[in-house]
């Protein structure tokens, strides 16, 4: 099923899953408009855990005390973002199963996956082909070929056969009432898609260089840590708390011509984290990391 973008496959999937006052679990830290998304549909987003212990961790446990008689879908971000965690096959079979027990659908944000780091761990476990649950997973240009003006993304359903029916005869409906996506982009999207592969390589060629910039650079600073990442765009260091996150974020925009991310725009449970992109050419990543440590 295709739509605008990944954010409306969220719209119409919470119009889908839910009714006015039903909850969707979310993760923690994570994409910052969920509860935008969720509340404009009238539905209540509910946090659950990631944890850090020198890598990034679901903690399932979390999963399962959130998880009340009004919740109806279970979120993943794999990898998430920003942490750059993807989900792991012990993850996976566990939150299915919770999934199960609960009758929830499981929606699976998968628009980053394309994209693990040289040296991340084995065992990145994705949702498609899952149908054990009713599962929705979503992708798009904007991230798989860098085309985010072309707008375009897609879900894949699947699960229990009445259920994957009933489920994608109401997303016609939905889809049929906005008519969002337009036929020049859906024309185009097999020869863009088959151009992703050399944006992809070239990308993944400079996230995982600026990435090792940024270590060699921490190495000799030790007052800032990079967090664990193994995939995606992004990199989180935990900072010194000399100073706020956002006197963090001014101060290296305003004296240092440095654009980086506050953590509480993701919802960190603690103070302070910056997060910062790496998809910037990489002479300009490594002067403004440097600019970062000097401040």
């Amino acid at each position: 099923c295709s739509s605008d973008l990944t954010s409306e496959s969220y719209s119409w999937l919470f119009k889908l899953l839910a009714d006015p006052g039903d909850e969707v679990l979310v993760p923690r830290p994570s994409y910052p408009l969920f509860d935008y998304l969720a509340t404009f549909e009238s539905v209540r987003p509910k946090p659950y855990r990631l944890e850090y212990h020198k890598r990034w961790e679901i903690d399932l446990a979390s999963v399962e005390s959130a998880v009340t008689e009004r919740t109806r879908a279970l979120v993943i971000v794999n990898p998430n973002n920003p942490t750059g965690s993807f989900l792991k096959t012990h993850e996976r079979k566990a939150l299915l199963e919770i999934a199960h027990r609960h009758s929830l659908a499981v929606i699976s944000d998968e628009v980053f996956f394309d994209y693990p780091f040289d040296d991340a761990a084995p065992g990145r476990a994705s949702l498609l082909g899952e149908a054990s649950a009713l599962t929705f997973t979503l992708s798009g240009l904007s991230k798989v070929a860098g085309l985010p003006q072309m707008k375009l993304g897609w879900m894949i359903v699947q699960g229990p056969p009445a259920l994957k029916a009933a489920a994608l005869e109401r997303l016609e409906l939905i889809a049929d009432t906005y008519l969002s996506v337009g036929t020049p982009v859906q024309v185009a999207a097999p020869a863009l898609l088959a151009l992703a592969v050399e944006f992809q390589t070239a990308l993944r060629a400079r996230l995982n260089d600026n990435l090792a910039a940024l270590r060699l650079l921490l190495d000799a600073n030790p007052s800032c840590e990079l967090l664990h990442v193994e995939g995606g765009w992004y990199a989180t260091l935990r900072v010194p708390r000399v100073r706020s996150e956002d006197e963090w974020a001014l101060a290296l925009l305003e004296r240092c011509g440095v654009l980086v991310q506050p953590g509480y725009f993701y919802d960190f449970e603690s103070e302070a984290y910056l997060v910062l992109s790496l998809m910037t050419r990489p002479v300009a990543f490594r002067e403004g990391v440097a600019r970062l440590l000097a401040l």
